[in-house]
């Protein structure tokens, strides 16, 4: 009887994949659109950590003494660098590990290129693929496919490891992507710079929604459960917020 009841069972529906915009199509012709999302949140947790760390260095250990007039605008040049450095380390990282990407794919095809034998050549693309392929396949299955592969790959050629003009692309997106997510967040810090506190905490404010909405966008993309995702960048913030207070932010 069981076995009947799995045979009637709907296979698991795999979640949609999320709605694309325009700026979704805009952002993939530079980079992954997850490869987007990570580079906006990483920048918006760098500019919320950077302007309580600066609240607390400026204000800690004479917190009770009036903030300086210069404050805001010091506190605005000074997160504004913080995100336009952040914007390009994060992109000089995303070119190089695509650089590492391309060289570790070469060191396969030139290992599988000198081997002294078809067997040989095999096992260099089992040591490449068992870990992906071992829970799927049995092992007749497996050596078929490398058999298969081999005669695809014994003749190709490497791509060139150096840095390439789509590494340039990638890296110019990422950092463009950092910082216009940052900008939001910024804003507050030159709008209200007469007001030194409450430009900080409308900066902070923007960067919790900010991150809210990246985490929801990236539930949609992982299938996990969007509120949830969303709800748990702005908490992580909040615990931020909490540290800095206590010393004194």
């Amino acid at each position: 009887m069981s076995s009947n009841r799995s045979t009637l069972r709907r296979p698991p529906r795999r979640p949609p994949p999320p709605s694309e915009n325009w700026l979704d199509r805009l952002v993939a012709r530079f980079m992954a659109p997850i490869d987007a999302l990570t580079a906006a949140i990483y920048s918006i947790l760098i500019v919320l950590s950077f302007t309580l760390a600066f609240s607390v260095s400026k204000r800690w250990p004479d917190y009770d003494q009036p903030i300086p007039e210069n404050f805001s605008t010091e506190l605005f040049y000074a997160v504004l660098g913080a995100a336009v450095a952040w914007a390009l380390i994060d992109g000089l990282m995303l070119a190089l590990l695509s650089m590492l990407e391309r060289s570790e794919k070469h060191r396969f095809l030139q290992a599988l290129q000198a081997a002294n034998s078809d067997e040989e050549a095999v096992e260099v693309i089992a040591d490449e693929f068992n870990f992906v392929l071992e829970p799927v396949a049995s092992e007749k299955k497996r050596q078929l496919l490398y058999a298969d592969m081999l005669e695809h790959l014994r003749d190709s050629q490497p791509r060139p490891v150096g840095f390439q003009r789509e590494d340039f692309v990638e890296a110019l997106g990422t950092a463009l992507v950092a910082m216009i997510a940052a900008a939001p967040s910024i804003l507050p810090l030159w709008l209200l710079r007469e007001d030194p506190l409450a430009a900080l905490r409308g900066a902070n404010i923007v960067s919790f929604v900010m991150l809210f909405a990246l985490g929801y966008r990236w539930g949609a993309y992982t299938g996990a459960n969007r509120w949830k995702i969303g709800l748990l960048l702005p908490s992580f913030g909040l615990a931020l917020v909490a540290i800095a207070i206590l010393l004194g932010g």
